[in-house]
């Protein structure tokens, strides 16, 4: 592997917060190189691929998660929950992580804060006079196991779902993101700031635009009413961007 390509492969891994590269043992990458010294083996690369390389598929990353014991969450899950939706979708949703309907049927948002996304996205659609069902996007979340008690999903193991979620973008390549819920946006876009005030403004991951809103599940409690006219406001934007 030549120093240019290793180089690019560290920058997309940097990216990605990832910052520990294992070779295989034994192995090492010469400095300077010598005469009469051996071609260094290749960097075994996690699983992972470089954002140009094509290689890359949503099947193979589903395959690369596999029976996932990566971090806590793999203890108390039912199913992993990759994602659902068109696979080629000008538009992706990316959620905080599975509930206790997600952990049981294996697909995101299926509980009632997933059925509130669905009538928010057809019903919003429809309103606007623009052909869209749920099965025209992709949903997917930042972690792919259920929390305990649905609980906030943890640095560390958003940092070890993330590289699946990021690939996941990647091979999509969506027109547009919509992150739904503070936790979501604070994972794409590394921001400290909070949902309220990152909501209904865009914003950029890999130069994808990126719309923060309210997670559905806030969206449910009945004292959120202006909450609710925010977040239909903030999906019409992203629907006009995306489709008109």
């Amino acid at each position: 592997m030549d120093r240019e390509t290793l180089r690019q492969y560290l920058t997309f891994y940097r990216d990605l917060h990832i910052d520990t590269v294992f070779l295989p043992a034994g192995a090492a990458i010469a400095s300077q190189p010598a005469v009469a010294t051996p071609k260094p083996p290749e960097v075994v690369l996690p699983v992972m691929f470089a954002p140009d390389s094509g290689a890359d598929s949503l099947e193979r990353i589903s395959a690369d998660i596999g029976d996932c014991k990566r971090c806590r969450l793999c203890e108390q899950r039912n199913k992993i929950v990759f994602g659902d939706g068109d696979q080629r979708a000008r538009l992706v949703f990316v959620g905080e992580g599975p509930g206790a309907d997600e952990d049981a049927q294996g697909i995101p948002f299926v509980g009632r804060a997933g059925q509130l996304l669905t009538q928010m996205i057809e019903n919003t659609a429809a309103k606007e006079g623009i052909p869209l069902k749920r099965a025209d996007v992709y949903i997917c979340n930042v972690v792919k196991c259920r929390p305990p008690d649905n609980r906030t999903p943890l640095p560390d193991e958003m940092e070890i779902c993330g590289q699946f979620l990021y690939r996941q973008l990647m091979v999509i390549q969506p027109k547009a993101i919509c992150a739904l819920g503070a936790t979501a946006a604070k994972a794409l876009l590394n921001s400290r700031e909070g949902i309220t005030r990152m909501r209904g403004n865009w914003h950029k991951w890999r130069d994808i635009p990126v719309m923060p809103t309210y997670h559905p599940s806030f969206l449910l409690r009945p004292y959120n009413q202006n909450a609710k006219r925010e977040a239909w406001e903030d999906l019409k934007k992203v629907l006009h961007f995306v489709y008109d």
